[in-house]
């Protein structure tokens, strides 16, 4: 195929993804349900099959490299953006569930699976060890599409459960990873030997505790190795700081694998030291890796998209196992997990561990698990492929869509402050300036006194460095004449930060008193009205 008609193609898939998604966003789809579906229809397998085209194909070898270079910068980004302050208070709870939780998912599951497929005389021979990998694959949760929804409502969770899902999320795919992986060991050794054989557990413990250890381990120093690196070198081109710290995630996630580590823990670990350390061109970096994990993610859902085939996932020995797994995760496997996790921790109320049951959401990552079975040649990975392929559809379904009304039936939802940004200004600030810049509207209540800088009142300790008219900008005096709708960028420490949001809240009660005013004084008017024209008559 020509390399014209290939960037042809891909650019035709990205735009119609990227629209799919301001679909998904505008009523509350998740944004892998719509990717998959796109790839869906231009596989070789789809409709594009359907109506007589020939669609795209890709080799589960390539499959398995992009998607895990996708996963390795998805889950680095995802460490730089967690905020150590955030997560401090729910540490405990929140490693407990990305481990142990995990790891009681994998074996409620597993057992089930096991007997399930016994019960229905599967095509497929399941055995014990099967079943569990089957259940690994599937064993993480993927909060990435949760929150795209509850941002779309503006909803929020009490009892600081939004930062102990983020955390649980970032943190529990090393852990379904090194289950995955050794579980993938274990069944093609058997499978070698004629499905004969003793498995002991003293190694597949010891080489979990050594995963994990050495993922953690590398991933702190390879971290704070790079946040000093780049604090001393300085480079001729600005624009080369965040492909180095591209390179240092790639890097990262590389020697962890030739060390016998976790790599997925390890680059997690390492976007968490780097994310909550100064460095030069922070701001930037953090944006580029926003963007390339946009578009990771895009590349990741469409791919495997791409390599489903929907005539198989048709077959009843797919899709009634399918089912009954996705009833026993979601009403048994998660909330046992959940459950068991937090009885040390007693400050989680029921209706807590409720939620944080139905935030047991799959994505991706049980997809790609499902690839590296395939990959590795694991009987009937075909039928795993497919069953988990489905079983992530459910829930995005079941769980995806319905995870504001589960919070506010459980009075657990409420208004969540929105990230600051700066709309109308599209500039690169220090992280330190960022913190404490704001846009402000100019209303008529703002300006009712007069109409230039001096006489609007502002708190002290802030500067009005910009302002913003129609598409002209100017930086203004003291003598500046503003009007209504006017957009102005705002600089304050966080003295001042804390009295204009006082002042603000102020303004905002004085506006809704006046409102209240008007509309009294419009009833007694209708009244006194009504009651002359009656005594008139």
């Amino acid at each position: 195929m020509q390399v014209e008609l290939v960037l042809l193609v891909l650019s035709l898939l990205f735009f119609v993804s990227i629209f799919a998604d301001k679909i998904g966003y505008k009523y509350g789809v998740p944004a892998l349900l719509l990717f998959l579906a796109v790839g869906m229809f231009f596989g070789s397998h789809g409709m594009s099959s359907l109506l007589g085209t020939k669609g795209i194909e890709i080799e589960t070898g390539n499959a398995q490299a992009i998607s895990t270079l996708a996963m390795c910068i998805i889950l680095f980004t995802g460490g730089m953006e967690t905020r150590l302050s955030d997560i401090k208070s729910v540490l405990a709870p929140g490693v407990t569930l990305a481990t142990l939780g995990v790891l009681i998912t994998c074996v409620v599951t597993g057992l089930i699976i096991y007997v399930i497929f016994g019960w229905i005389s599967a095509v497929y021979s399941v055995s014990i060890w099967l079943a569990l990998l089957m259940a690994a694959t599937m064993s993480s949760t993927d909060s990435a599409s949760v929150f795209s929804i509850l941002r779309t409502n503006g909803i929020g969770l009490k009892h600081n459960l939004r930062p102990l899902l983020e955390l649980e999320s970032g943190a529990n795919d090393p852990m379904a990873y090194v289950l995955t992986s050794t579980l993938i060991g274990v069944v093609v050794s058997l499978e070698g030997n004629g499905g004969e054989g003793t498995v002991t557990a003293l190694p597949i413990i010891q080489n979990i505790v050594i995963q994990l250890v050495m993922g953690t381990v590398l991933g702190l120093a390879f971290g704070e190795g790079l946040v000093q690196l780049m604090r001393r070198v300085k480079l001729g081109n600005e624009s080369l700081y965040p492909i180095m710290v591209l390179t240092a995630c790639i890097f990262i996630f590389s020697v962890t694998y030739y060390l016998q580590g976790n790599t997925y823990l390890a680059v997690y670990v390492g976007g968490l030291i780097i994310g909550n350390n100064k460095f030069t061109r922070k701001q930037q970096t953090r944006s580029f890796f926003n963007g390339l994990t946009w578009l990771s993610q895009l590349v990741m859902f469409l791919m495997l998209g791409l390599m489903v085939e929907p005539t198989r996932l048709l077959d009843y020995h797919v899709w009634l196992p399918c089912i009954i797994i996705s009833i026993v995760m979601i009403c048994i496997s998660r909330p046992v997990a959940v459950w068991l996790c937090m009885l040390p921790f007693r400050k989680y109320r029921q209706r807590d561990k409720i939620m944080l049951s139905w935030v047991g959401l799959r994505g991706a990552v049980p997809i790609i698990f499902a690839i590296m079975c395939k990959a590795n040649g694991v009987p009937g990975a075909d039928m795993i492929f497919d069953i988990v392929f489905l079983c992530t559809i459910v829930s995005l379904l079941a769980q995806g869509t319905t995870l504001t009304v589960v919070a506010k039936k459980l009075k657990l939802n409420e208004a969540r402050e929105e990230e600051r940004s700066l709309e109308h200004f599209d500039m690169d600030l220090p992280e330190e300036i960022q913190s404490s810049a704001r846009e402000v509207e100019v209303s008529a209540d703002m300006i009712e006194n007069g109409n230039t800088l001096r006489e609007i009142k502002i708190p002290p300790r802030t500067l009005i460095i910009m302002v913003r008219r129609g598409e002209d900008f100017f930086v203004p005096t003291g003598a500046s004449s503003l009007a209504v709708g006017d957009q102005l960028l705002v600089i304050s420490d966080k003295d001042a930060e804390a009295t204009y949001q006082q002042m603000t809240n102020e303004a905002e009660e004085e506006a809704l008193w006046r409102a209240e005013m008007r509309r009294n004084a419009r009833e007694r008017f209708n009244r006194i009205t009504a009651w002359m024209h009656k005594n008139k008559e």
